[in-house]
């Protein structure tokens, strides 16, 4: 089962298992981890599960499709470089030490 791990805007590591087959989105929120919002609940209609993707995995994630890069635009200061919303990202095992990091706010 990959491990993830979600770092807040105040620093706090939460490390969580995510199932393949489930997003980021569904790991952060079985898992409580604070910030991830996702009002729509997984519908790519909000950005309130927006994160950062540590760098040294954001070319390892299948990219970002257009609807996704839409909805970024509403994120809370997205980086064109490493936004996603979670409820777009499905887990694999390959995603075993993924880390991102939670926005100070969600919009």
């Amino acid at each position: 089962m990959p491990r993830i791990t979600f770092i807040t805007s105040a620093g706090a590591h939460h490390e969580v298992d995510g199932r393949s087959g489930i997003t980021l989105m569904e790991a952060a929120r079985d898992n409580g981890v604070p910030g991830i919002v996702a009002d729509c609940g997984g519908a790519c209609s909000c950005s309130t599960c927006h994160v950062y993707v540590n760098a040294e995995w954001s070319t390892r994630l299948p990219p970002a499709e257009s609807a996704e890069t839409g909805m970024l635009e509403f994120a809370w200061e997205p980086d064109p470089a490493r936004s996603r919303l979670t409820c777009q990202i499905i887990v694999t095992d390959d995603m075993d030490g993924l880390v991102v990091q939670v926005p100070e706010r969600q919009i």
